[in-house]
């Protein structure tokens, strides 16, 4: 990877959603397994649903609230 030390990453919270991180990036699993992107924005999964963890493929969309009502998506 690249050295970027001339400024800081840039990592954007939501309240709910994926973890957005200015790229590229490493990203170290928990198995030891390392998956690199070279995009200038990835989204990183936080609910651990997404078929291609550790990226988000929008699965935290599909949950169900405690009410029994699905999410509605803004897009």
């Amino acid at each position: 990877m690249p050295d970027r030390s001339e400024r800081p990453c840039r990592i954007a919270l939501g309240d709910e959603g994926p973890l957005l991180v200015e790229g590229p990036v490493e990203v170290t699993c928990a198995d030891g397994s390392v998956a690199v992107s070279d995009r200038f924005v990835v989204a990183l999964c936080m609910c651990r649903r997404s078929r291609m963890y550790p990226w988000c493929d929008t699965s935290h969309r599909r949950r169900t609230r405690p009410g029994g009502e699905a999410r509605r998506s803004a897009d």
